[in-house]
């Protein structure tokens, strides 16, 4: 029969005409026959199936085996043994130099017939050593996937033990040098499932065998960190990692990037490699272990390992963001990849020339996965803007290029770079690196103490967050002929900017340094903030007359420019007026004087006057500036309001009057004052953030800010040794001053006058009293009549009908803290916030903006902790209650910012226009090129401390080799090197310990 069944084959008979006579072949198969021809037809089909020429003919031999298989299995079980099968495997079958390729799939196809026979387990045993060395000879992708495939469906086949863990290394030694030859398409789509069945089989001795998967990590790494000059290792390495279980990834990286036997050229050409690996097609969880390494290295300060892998590989990264099937992976890599690359804008600008063609590309492609690509890289562009400003040449092309689509506010941007740092990767070994300071978590950089220069520090961080004037101080030009404003405006980019968790304000501090202060000594903060203020303006106005001298040597268009746009900046952000009127109780003749201040300088009351729940003495809201009205007669003097608001009888009827008013919380428990019930206690009821705690008027043992503003705009009397001389008079005469504020700044500046003279220790004194701090502050302003008409024309609610006055509302910046009982002593810190405008970009501006709730401006914005070279994240709660927990520790300067309104309109509008990029402003090429050199040798400096003490690493109790005993090597959490959020981070061994 194997005679007619071979001439049949080798006939040239159709195909059809074969069919049928071999079809009759079978069916006479399936009948009972002796062993000799059933021998004779299975070496003719195993012919047939391994030497078979054509297709139709290796179908012929399979079926032909298939049909003996199951009607003769023990003549099939006699052929099919072991010896047989080590030829087969070890020597190959047909002539030499034309083996067949087909003797994996031939034995897959027998072993279905004898699993239950007796010769099972001595077959399966010899294929376990066979295939081990098949796998260790390198096989093709082909014949390795053809391994795989057996192993797959005949798991009895995979080697057990020590056997097992060389099979799985081996193998992946094998998936290392595969290579895709053709680039047709059908052909890679052949390789690609080829490289899944290998990794597949991994992936199945994986999970049975789990003691296998961190040497073959190790195997891994070694052929991805190879030096040696060789072949390219295969990309299809990444179909290995995807299924290495993610729960393992931070133990591995973390040992792995501590490992000192491993060199920085072997990390280096590791890194490199992996970072190849998101142009595999279809791989899951690659993106993440490649980011997992790159914070890995960054926790241990390989910087310069990071620095060299971005530049060489960041470009090939955005390339493949034009390919959807690695789109994802490719875009989270070139995130985290950029967003950490902060010393330097090199990483970025690489990119910029083929960012204009990728957005065109996927704009055009439209589909899901190209507009969340589109946004995402728009988000990660503006960020790269954020950073690094100043290139308009080479950013308006791109700028262009994703003007349509969304851009990512402030918060967002500040988030995404404060999170992505470098410098902002913890690492579990820092406590053994007792010198390696790492970057805040808030994302804020502190300020190196020089000596007892905590007092300029606290002012000048209160400065920066006062994000107005911090816009402004960084956008000013080359050449503005203001030295002491550009080195100001060189520490505020460093603090913007730097990578560094604290520098040094020394170039500043010389050139801000009043010339009566003591070097080394400590000193007033206030005193300071007034020396550097009028510094500064002063300096502005001497640059402003050169210029006009030029301006008027020249031929240069004599326009006429709004008297807002001739003030300088510190007019501008923290300039005010008020208004000191002085009446003679003789004549009743009032004279009046305008001046400016930068900062009210608010004194304490005397300890005999209780300006607030007291019977005898007139509630918060009736004590304010109003206006003077001169009355007819002498004895309307005792109906007046400046005798009036001294200390009026419950009987007295008082005149219209403008309090000073706050937004707050109420002391639990804290009885209303019925007389409050038209002012305050109605706005504490209508203002969301009136339930959380701080008072709206401070108990007897303790004052407010509306007090002690309440007791600097009301009446004094001039009398005896004080007495005013009356020109209408021309005499001393007694006389009531008032002083009135006329027109309010963009941040108002508080001074707590907290320190006094004691002639009989003839020393300055510290006043210890507490004083509670409003979050939000109304202050009267005292406009013209036509302008407080219009505004309740209106229906405007910040304006008192008949009064004079328009109520202007402060939110709370920053709050600077004296600790200690002397201004010649102690230490400085504070608190701050960044209060911007509540109005979302492109919402139109009708008239006043509009605001969010209270509670959102209040409670959303995050408080911060800053105390010299320490920041930390802090709260309002903190702010209040400070003194109360540190009775030594008393708010000293406020800076409040003025809500957008109607007299600030003008200010905002241009503060909208010069901050509409992100209201972060470009910075001049100088600047930045500083910034970057700084933050490379930051960062050299980082690595060499970190190489320096490697013996702290050597003294830990770890395994020898990172990947043995892994599940030894916990995370332990327990112990953070950084400050606890509660509190402000204080306490009695924190910065109120630290007393100079």
């Amino acid at each position: 029969m194997d005679k007619i069944l071979e001439a049949v084959v080798m006939s040239s008979y159709p195909n059809n005409v074969k069919q049928g006579l071999v079809r009759r072949v079978i069916e006479a198969a399936k009948q009972p026959m002796d062993s000799e021809q059933c021998w004779s037809m299975l070496e003719l089909s195993t012919k047939l199936y391994l030497t078979g020429d054509t297709k139709y003919k290796r179908e012929i031999g399979k079926e032909v085996l298939e049909v003996y298989g199951h009607y003769h299995p023990e003549e099939f079980e006699e052929f099919f043994n072991v010896r047989f099968l080590l030829s087969l495997l070890q020597e190959g079958y047909g002539p030499l130099g034309k083996r067949s390729h087909y003797v994996l799939d031939y034995i897959q196809l027998g072993l279905q017939f004898v699993l239950e026979s007796p010769s099972a387990n001595n077959i399966f045993s010899l294929l376990r050593i066979e295939v081990l060395r098949k796998v260790c000879e390198r096989p093709s992708p082909k014949q390795c996937a053809k391994i795989s495939k057996l192993l797959m469906q005949h798991p009895q086949c995979i080697p057990t033990g020590k056997h097992q863990l060389l099979f799985c290394q081996q193998l992946i030694r094998c998936i290392g040098q595969f290579q895709c030859i053709s680039e047709g398409e059908e052909e890679i789509m052949e390789f690609l499932e080829q490289v899944n069945k290998v990794s597949g089989l991994l992936q199945r001795i994986w999970r049975t065998q789990t003691s296998t998967i961190l040497p073959s990590l190790k195997e891994m790494f070694a052929i991805i960190s190879s030096t040696e000059e060789q072949e390219v290792p295969s990309n299809a390495l990444a179909s290995v990692v995807q299924f290495v279980p993610l729960e393992l990834m931070d133990g591995v990286i973390r040992n792995l990037t501590n490992d000192d036997s491993i060199t920085d050229v072997q990390m280096m050409m590791a890194i490199g490699r992996m970072i190849d690996w998101v142009s595999w097609p279809l791989g899951k969880n690659i993106d993440k272990w490649i980011i997992a390494l790159l914070k890995g290295l960054a926790a241990v300060k390989k910087f310069s390992i990071l620095i060299e892998v971005t530049l060489s590989k960041i470009e090939k990264v955005f390339s493949k963001l034009l390919y959807p099937i690695v789109r994802e992976g490719a875009l989270s890599v070139l995130q985290y990849m950029l967003l950490s690359f902060q010393h330097s804008h090199e990483a970025f600008h690489l990119l910029l020339p083929h960012i204009p063609r990728l957005v065109a590309s996927l704009k055009k492609e439209d589909s899901n996965s190209a507009t969340s690509s589109l946004e995402q890289l728009a988000e990660l562009i503006h960020c790269m803007f954020f950073r690094f400003s100043g290139f308009p040449d080479l950013y308006e092309p791109v700028l262009e290029a994703v003007k349509p689509l969304p851009i990512p506010n402030e918060d967002r941007i500040k988030h995404l770079l404060g999170q992505n740092a470098w410098t902002s990767q913890k690492n579990e070994l820092a406590c053994f690196y007792p010198r390696l300071a790492s970057k805040s978590e808030t994302g804020k950089i502190g300020l190196i103490n020089l000596g007892n220069t905590c007092y300029m520090n606290s002012i000048i961080q209160s400065l920066f967050m006062a994000s107005d004037f911090r816009h402004s101080v960084l956008n000013l030009t080359e050449g503005n002929s203001q030295p002491l404003m550009t080195k100001l405006q060189w520490l505020f980019a460093f603090l913007e900017h730097s990578q560094r968790p604290a520098i040094s304000p020394e170039s500043f501090l010389s050139a801000s340094w009043p010339p009566w202060f003591t070097p080394g000594a400590q000193q007033d903060c206030s005193e300071y903030l007034k020396y550097l203020l009028d510094r500064l303006h002063e300096e502005e106005k001497t640059g402003k007359r050169i210029y006009q001298k030029l301006k008027e040597s020249s031929l240069m268009s004599q326009a006429v420019e709004h008297p807002y746009l001739n003030k300088t900046l510190i007019e501008k952000m923290f300039g005010g007026k008020m208004m000191t009127k002085i009446r003679c109780l003789k004549c009743l003749n009032v004279s009046s004087r305008e001046e400016a201040f930068t900062d009210l300088s608010l004194a304490f009351p005397p300890l005999d006057r209780n300006v607030c729940g007291s019977a005898s003495v007139l509630p918060v809201e009736e004590i304010g500036p109003q206006f003077i009205e001169p009355p007819e007669n002498v004895g309307q003097l005792m109906g007046s309001p400046w005798i009036q608001r001294k200390a009026p009888m419950a009987s007295d009827h008082a005149a219209p009057a403008v309090s000073v008013k706050t937004l707050g919380f109420q002391e639990p428990g804290e009885a209303e004052n019925p007389i409050h019930g038209n002012d305050v206690g109605v706005d504490a009821a209508k203002d969301p953030v009136s339930t959380s705690g701080e008072q709206a008027c401070a108990p007897k043992d303790s004052r407010s800010v509306p007090d002690l503003i309440n007791y600097f705009l009301s009446p004094e009397r001039l009398t005896a040794e004080n007495k005013y001389h009356c020109e209408k008079c021309a005499s001393l005469q007694d006389a009531e001053k008032v002083a009135e504020l006329t027109e309010g700044p963009h941040y108002l500046i508080l001074t707590l006058l907290r320190f006094s003279f004691d002639p009989r220790t003839m020393k300055r004194k510290k006043i210890l009293d507490n004083v509670s701090i409003p979050v939000v502050l109304k202050l009267p302003i005292l406009v013209a009549p036509e302008e407080t008409g219009e505004a309740c024309q209106q229906g405007k609610d910040d304006a008192v009908p008949g009064s004079g006055f328009m109520t202007v509302v402060y939110d709370l910046c920053s709050v600077v803290v004296h600790s200690g009982i002397s201004s010649e002593s102690g230490h400085y810190y504070c608190y701050s916030r960044e209060c911007t405008d509540t109005i979302p970009r492109g919402q139109p501006r009708d008239g006043v903006p509009k605001l969010a709730s209270d509670k959102q401006l209040d409670f959303e914005i995050q408080w911060y902790l800053f105390n010299d070279t320490r920041v930390s994240f802090s709260s309002f709660e903190s702010v209040s209650n400070v003194t109360s927990f540190f009775p030594k520790d008393t708010a000293y300067v406020l800076f409040y910012r003025q809500r957008p309104g109607r007299q600030s309109c003008l200010l905002h509008d241009a503060l909208a226009e010069a901050g509409r990029l992100h209201g972060e402003p470009s910075l001049h090429k100088d600047l930045m090129e500083a910034i970057s050199k700084d933050n490379i040798l930051f960062l050299q400096e980082q690595e060499k401390e970190a190489r320096n003490r490697a013996a702290y690493i050597s003294a830990l109790p770890k395994s020898p080799l990172w990947w043995r005993d892994l599940d030894r090597d916990k995370d332990d959490d327990s112990s953070s090197g950084g400050c606890s959020p509660a509190a402000g981070g204080g306490g009695s061994g924190s910065f109120h310990g630290l007393v100079f």
